[in-house]
């Protein structure tokens, strides 16, 4: 259902003209294609969550290489990579505000009666689970090591 929708929205933005939108959304196409490929799901397809997880690699390389070039003094670059950024990021899930996270991870944490840091990573997969693409992975583990020192 999503490669249809990128299909389409590449056409849309052929046909309006705008070739940033196209060529990101092209690239995406390739990194779920990419994905298929690697685990052997060439004929079946992604599951959302798989295609979820594609997505938000893509947003996370955009971000990385935004701050790289800003270190660099590459400003323009900088700003095409945050573009590139907001138009993947309308295709994932409605980001969870921090106070949504934080309640989470406390109800997490408390049914998972974690009480130290080896416990983190089953936390963090736990509400990576329940969030389903709808939080930042570096946000949650922040917030889950604040509260399990």
């Amino acid at each position: 259902m999503l490669e249809e929708r990128l299909e389409q929205d590449i056409k849309t933005a052929l046909l309006a003209g705008d070739s940033l939108k196209a060529n990101t959304l092209r690239g995406l196409k390739s990194a779920l294609l990419y994905a298929k490929v690697a685990k052997g799901k060439k004929e079946t397809g992604l599951s959302e969550v798989e295609e979820i997880a594609v997505l938000s690699s893509e947003v996370k390389k955009r971000n990385e290489s935004a701050e790289l070039y800003l270190q660099g003094a590459a400003k323009e670059r900088a700003a095409k990579e945050l573009e590139e950024k907001a138009i993947i990021e309308t295709y994932l899930p409605k980001q969870l505000s921090e106070a949504e996270l934080i309640v989470i991870v406390d109800r997490t944490i408390s049914e998972l009666k974690a009480s130290d840091m080896s416990c983190m990573g089953q936390v963090i997969a736990k509400i990576k689970e329940l969030t389903a693409g709808g939080a930042d992975g570096s946000l949650i583990a922040g917030l889950v090591k604040e509260r399990l020192k």
